[in-house]
This record gives structure tokens, C-alpha cells and sequence, in this order.
């Protein structure tokens, strides 16, 4: 088993939840994060001639998903698909390997439980 973890853009999360689930990947877990990347964030004009400052840390969503090993380079591909825009800060995807997974309800272990 692999947890994947894919840090990207707000706006396209409904793309890539909706294109995960025809997929067959239905457990996930999505926490909203900040962060800040090569392209190290954004100008912004400030109200009232303030002049301008920039913004660093920019608001991102972080899905967590655990799936077999055989269903990793497909739930990848379909995250990567789904949450580009081509565009500098696009995000990230880390794959880490899951030692046992247990099912709360049912004490099911390993794959059973995913």
C-alpha cells in the first residue's frame, strides 16, 4: 500500500475529488494548507495607494489517499491530470509507503482496510 500525497491549487480540487472517485478512489482526506513554492508568491496592490507587497505563503488543499500498490501510478496520473493548469505553483505529489492500515469499525487489516 502507497499514501500519496498531492498538494495543489483550491480551485481544482472538485476536478480532481469527482475524477478520483470514477476512478474508484473513494477515501480521501483534504485539509486546507498554505505554502509557498519556486514561485515564490504573488505582488499585490494595496488598497488606498499603500503601494505593493507580496504575499508568500498561498493558500493551497492537501489530498491524502491511500490505495494498493498496483492502483498507485493510476491514482497519481489522475490526480496529475486533473489539478494542472501549467502555471508556476501547481503543486506537488509525494508517494510514501503505508506499513499496515486498520479499519476502526471492523479491525480489518492491510488491504482489507483501504
Amino acid at each position: 500500500m502507497n499514501k500519496i500525497e498531492a498538494i495543489f491549487r483550491p480551485e481544482r480540487l472538485d476536478v480532481v475529488k469527482d475524477a478520483l472517485s470514477e476512478a474508484g478512489v473513494v477515501g480521501l482526506t483534504v485539509s486546507q494548507v498554505s505554502g509557498r513554492g519556486n514561485q515564490g508568491g504573488v505582488e499585490v496592490t494595496a488598497a488606498r495607494g499603500l503601494g505593493t507587497y507580496r504575499i508568500d505563503m498561498l493558500p493551497k488543499v492537501k489530498v491524502e489517499v491511500v490505495v494498493n500498490d498496483e492502483d498507485t501510478d493510476r491514482a497519481v496520473d489522475v490526480i496529475r491530470t486533473n489539478a494542472i493548469t501549467g502555471a508556476p505553483g501547481d503543486g506537488k505529489i509525494f508517494i510514501y509507503p503505508v506499513g499496515d492500515a486498520i479499519r476502526i469499525r471492523t479491525g480489518e487489516h492491510g488491504t482489507d482496510a483501504v
